[in-house]
Order: C-alpha cells, then sequence, then structure tokens
C-alpha cells in the first residue's frame, strides 16, 4: 500500500472519530426538547472532489481530504420520531455500530501495513 493510501485512510479514520461524536451527542439528547439531530456529510465532499485519475491501470490515486472538509449539518426533519424531537435511537444505534466496523476495519489496515514495514525493516518479509 502507498503513503497515499495509509494518508487516506487515517483521513477515513479522522471522519469516524468526528462521526461517532456526532452520534453520541444525537443519542445524549433524545429527550431535550427542539434538539435537532446532527449528521456528518463526508460522501458528498467525495462526490464534489471530481472523477479520481488513475496512475496506473491497477491503482487508483485517492483524493487528499483535509478533517475540515466534514461538514456537520442538522437534520431539518420536522418528524419528531422520539416523541421529543428528529433523534431516531434504533437509527443512531445502527450507524454507531456500522461506524465503529468501518474504525476497526481502516485501524487494522493501517495496523497491517505498519507491521508489513517492521517485517521488511527487519529482514524476514516483504511489503
Amino acid at each position: 500500500m502507498q503513503s497515499s493510501g495509509i494518508k487516506s485512510l487515517e483521513k477515513f479514520i479522522d471522519f469516524c472519530s468526528v462521526k461517532n461524536k456526532v452520534i453520541s451527542k444525537n443519542i445524549a439528547n433524545i429527550g431535550t426538547e427542539n434538539y435537532k439531530r446532527q449528521d456528518v456529510n463526508f460522501k458528498e465532499v467525495l462526490n464534489n472532489l471530481g472523477e479520481m485519475k488513475s496512475t496506473n491501470s491497477k491503482h487508483l490515486k485517492l483524493p487528499q481530504v483535509n478533517q475540515e472538509d466534514f461538514e456537520i449539518s442538522k437534520d431539518k426533519s420536522l418528524e419528531n420520531v422520539s416523541g421529543v424531537n428528529n433523534v431516531d435511537i434504533d437509527k443512531e444505534m445502527s450507524e454507531l455500530a456500522a461506524n465503529s466496523i468501518q474504525f476497526r476495519f481502516a485501524s487494522r489496515k493501517i495496523g497491517d501495513y505498519y507491521r508489513g514495514l517492521q517485517n521488511v525493516i527487519k529482514g524476514g518479509g516483504k511489503l
């Protein structure tokens, strides 16, 4: 994996961290009257970056995304899902579980990469 791939995974971990905080805030405010649920928009950032360019037919160069590109937005729906506000605990819990899985995947891939580098440095394998 190239260092740009690691950088992209690191940015994705940053996104997962921000997303976790937003989901936790939504869950904590489920009983707060007039609270509007929040979400982190990352897919829109990727869509707005345009087409990815390939440097090789087998490799894709991933766009660089900054943490400032994670836009936190309020859900403007007027539906009172919880009876008090628009936070749906089932949706928040499923998003929290999905976010946790994505975070673990990215963390594991980064860990594997650095363990591979460590093996190469020690002379015990290839990357």
